[in-house]
C-alpha cells in the first residue's frame, strides 16, 4: 500500500494487486496500526508469514454487506471485539451507557454493538455458511467456556456456540494464529483443526477428546452455582501452558466445547519480532476528519516493555488471558523503538510509560516456570512471597538508564503501574531511589485496592502492613532525596468480602490519611476472574467457603460513599451506612468522626454549612481530612495532593 497500511477498502485492493484476500479481519475497534491494539500485531504477523489480509473496522452492524465489503476470504475471517470487552467498553459498573468510546474517530460511542463478536460473525454467516470464523481478542479469550455475564446477570454458553464461529485463538494469540492460518493453507478442514494450543474447538463427536478434564455438563452449572465454582477452579487451575491439561464441556444434543492448553509464551527473540514488525503507529488516515482515535495518545509514546502478570489479583484477567508467565522484549527491541519515537514531529519529550501489566516485573518469579510452570494451586507473592521468589530490580533499571540517555528524551514515566510490594521485597533500595529521583512527576499512582486484611484476603493482595511499610519507605525516601511527592492510592469498593464494616474501616483509614480520593472504583464483574465467580456464586472457588458479597445497588453506592465521606452529595448516604454498621460513633463533633450529625448542619445565618466533623477548627494552612488546605483569611481551596506527608 501506498500510505503504508494495510487494505481497508476496495480501491486499496486494486492498488495492491490483490483480487482475493487470505485472511478478512473485522474488528470492533477503528484501525490503529500500532503494536497496543490486537488488530495490528495479528495482521501484521499474518502478512509477516506470506498471508494477505484486509480490514474491516466497525462495521455497520444493521447491514449485513458492511461484512462482504472486501470479498470472501479464501482462508477465513477474523473477527474480534477489539482491545476490550463491548459490554465494559459500554457500560459502567452502574450499567450505565457510556458517553464516549476512545477506540472510536472522534470518541464516537455507538459505533459497536453490544456482545460484538457475536453479532459480528452472525452477520458473517448470513452472507458466508461455510467459510471458517475464527475469533479472538479478550472479549472471546474471556468468553471461552460458560461464563457469568455481568450484564444480563446470567450463565452463559461458550461464546464459540452463540458465535457460530469454529474456532477460538484464546490468549495473546501469535503462536496459535500462524499455525491455524498454516493449516487452513495446507488444506485442512477447519472441523480437523483440533490440535493447536491455545485454541478451543467444538465437535459432536466425544471419542476425538482425549487426555482432557471433563467439565460440568452446562445444565448442571445452571441448576447449582457451587458446580459452576468448582468448574471455574479447574479452570483457573489449567491456566498454565506447562502443565495444564485440555478441558472440555458438554451441551445439549451432544455438543462438545474443547479447549486445549494455552499456547507457549514467546521467546525474547519472539517478542522483539512481534514488535519489530513494520507498523504505522498511528490510526488509519481517513479518521483524521473525525478527529482521529483518542486511544492512541496514551500509547504512541509509550514502551510495552513485558507481557504477563504473576501478581495473581482476585479481580484480574490476566491469569486467563496473557498468563502468569513473564515475557520479556530485549533492551535492543525497546530501544530501537524508543529511538524512532523520539525523532516524531510530536514527541514533546516525554516517554510515557515503560512497562507491561506490571511495569516492575521483568522475568518469571522463579527459575522453574520456563520449564515447568506456574503453581497451578500457590501465588507468587500472596499470602506472602514464595521463597522461591527472584527479587531483582537491576535489568529494569538499566533499561530506563538507558531511555534516560535518549536524545530529546526529558523523562521518562511509568504509568502502567509498580508493584509496591515486590518493591518493597528488595532489599537493595537503588530502584526506590531512581524511581524516585527520575520516573514520578509529583506523584506516584498504586494500587492498595483497600485496607481491611479480610477483603485484601479475597482480592489476593498482601495485607495492609506491606503497604504501610511502602508508604514509609517512599516517604523517607523522597525526604532523603529533597523531593516533596506524593502517592495517589487507587481504591476499590463492594469487592467480595467487603461488608459495611470493612467499607468503614476504609473511611477511617482515608481520613487519619487526610485524604478523599477524587475517583472510585466500585467491583466491576467481569468474565474469568476469581472475583467475578465470587461474585456470582457467593463462594470462594479457592476454598469453597461461602463469601459476603454486596449485589444491592444500594449497599454498593453506600460502600462507595463511605470512601468519598465528605463529599456532600454522599452526605445521606454515609450517614445511612454509619447506623446500619452499627458505627453512629462516627457521627458528631470529634475529630475521629466522619460526618455531623444531620441537625447540626447549617452555617451562618442559618445557611448551609459544613456537614463534616473537625471543619471549624482545622483552617489556618491545615489540612482537613478531604485533603484540601484552606488558606486563612482568603477561604480559597488549594489542592492539596500529599495523602501520605505526615503534617
Amino acid at each position: 500500500m501506498s500510505n503504508g497500511f494495510l487494505p481497508i477498502s476496495r480501491e486499496d485492493m486494486l492498488e495492491a494487486g490483490i483480487e482475493q484476500f487470505d485472511f478478512v479481519y473485522v474488528c470492533g475497534d477503528a484501525y490503529v496500526d500500532h503494536p497496543s491494539f490486537g488488530h495490528a500485531i495479528i495482521s501484521r504477523l499474518l502478512e509477516a508469514h506470506g498471508y494477505k489480509v484486509g480490514i474491516i473496522s466497525q462495521p455497520d452492524w444493521r447491514d449485513k454487506n458492511s461484512v462482504c465489503m472486501l470479498g470472501e476470504p479464501r482462508l477465513g475471517f477474523l473477527v474480534s471485539a477489539g482491545n476490550m470487552d463491548s459490554m465494559v467498553n459500554h457500560y459502567s459498573v452502574s450499567k450505565k451507557r457510556r458517553a464516549t468510546d476512545a477506540f472510536t474517530p472522534g470518541g464516537v460511542m455507538g459505533k459497536r454493538p453490544d456482545y460484538a463478536t457475536i453479532v459480528y460473525c452472525n452477520l458473517i454467516r448470513q452472507t458466508y455458511k461455510h467459510t471458517p470464523i475464527i475469533i479472538g481478542g479478550i472479549e472471546a479469550s474471556l468468553r471461552r467456556l460458560a461464563h457469568y455475564d455481568y450484564w444480563s446477570n446470567k450463565l452463559k454458553r461458550s461464546i464459540l456456540l452463540d458465535s457460530g464461529a469454529d474456532i477460538i485463538s484464546y490468549g495473546m494469540g501469535e503462536h496459535s494464529i500462524i499455525e491455524i492460518a498454516d493449516a487452513l493453507n495446507s488444506g485442512l478442514d477447519i472441523k480437523d483443526i483440533t490440535f493447536i494450543s491455545g485454541t478451543v474447538y467444538k465437535t459432536r463427536n466425544r471419542e476425538d477428546i482425549y487426555d482432557a478434564i471433563e467439565l460440568p455438563h452446562y445444565e448442571a452449572l445452571l441448576a447449582d452455582k457451587k458446580e459452576y465454582a468448582g468448574s471455574f477452579y479447574t479452570q483457573y487451575c489449567n491456566t498454565d501452558p506447562f502443565v495444564a491439561k485440555r478441558l472440555f464441556e458438554t451441551y445439549d444434543r451432544k455438543m462438545f466445547v474443547v479447549q486445549n492448553p494455552p499456547a507457549k509464551p514467546l521467546s525474547q527473540s519472539e517478542m522483539d519480532q512481534v514488535y519489530a514488525l513494520p507498523y504505522m503507529r498511528t490510526y488509519h488516515p481517513s479518521y483524521e476528519e473525525a478527529g482521529g482515535v483518542p486511544a492512541i495518545t496514551e500509547v504512541k509514546f509509550s514502551l510495552v516493555s513485558n507481557r504477563g502478570c504473576y501478581g495473581g489479583c482476585s479481580f484480574c484477567a490476566l491469569t486467563f488471558h496473557q498468563g502468569r508467565i513473564i515475557q520479556t522484549r530485549s533492551h535492543e527491541s525497546i530501544l530501537a523503538e524508543a529511538k524512532k519515537m523520539v525523532w516524531e514531529p510530536d514527541f514533546k519529550g516525554y516517554i510515557h510509560d515503560v512497562g507491561g501489566p506490571t511495569a516492575n516485573f521483568r522475568a518469571p518469579s522463579c527459575e522453574k516456570q520456563l520449564t515447568k510452570g506456574v503453581c497451578p494451586n500457590k501465588q507468587c507473592l500472596f499470602p506472602k512471597p514464595c521463597k522461591n521468589l527472584r527479587v531483582d530490580h537491576k535489568d529494569y533499571l538499566k533499561l530506563l538508564r538507558s531511555l534516560r540517555e535518549l536524545p530529546n528524551v526529558k523523562k521518562v514515566f511509568i504509568r502502567s503501574g509498580i508493584r509496591f510490594d515486590y518493591l518493597i521485597y528488595d532489599e537493595d533500595a537503588t530502584f526506590l531511589q531512581e524511581l524516585c529521583e527520575h520516573h514520578v512527576s509529583g506523584q506516584l499512582k498504586v494500587a492498595p485496592e483497600h485496607i481491611s486484611d479480610t477483603v485484601l484476603e479475597k482480592m489476593g493482595k498482601p495485607g495492609v502492613d506491606v503497604y504501610k511499610r511502602f508508604v514509609q519507605a517512599y516517604r523517607d525516601m523522597n525526604k532523603k532525596i529533597g523531593k516533596e511527592q506524593y502517592l495517589v492510592p487507587y481504591l476499590m469498593s463492594s469487592h467480595p468480602g467487603s461488608t459495611l464494616k470493612e467499607a468503614v474501616e476504609l473511611a477511617e483509614f482515608l481520613r487519619d490519611l487526610g485524604y478523599m480520593p477524587e475517583q472510585v472504583q466500585d467491583f466491576y464483574p467481569t468474565p474469568s476472574t476469581i472475583s467475578t465467580c465470587m461474585y456470582y456464586t457467593g463462594l470462594d472457588p479457592r476454598t469453597m467457603e461461602p463469601v459476603y458479597v454486596a449485589v444491592n445497588p444500594h449497599e454498593k453506592a453506600m460502600q462507595r460513599a463511605l470512601i468519598q465521606y465528605r463529599n456532600p452529595k454522599n452526605y445521606d448516604l454515609v450517614v445511612e451506612a454509619l447506623t446500619k454498621a452499627g458505627r453512629t460513633d462516627l457521627i458528631g463533633f470529634d475529630k475521629h468522626c466522619l460526618v455531623r450529625p444531620r441537625n447540626t448542619f447549617h452555617g451562618k445565618n442559618g445557611t448551609a454549612g459544613s456537614a463534616y466533623a473537625g471543619d471549624n477548627h482545622k483552617r489556618a494552612g491545615k489540612t482537613n481530612a478531604g485533603g484540601n488546605r484552606k488558606d486563612s483569611g482568603k477561604g480559597k481551596k488549594k489542592t492539596i495532593r500529599n495523602v501520605h506527608k505526615k503534617k
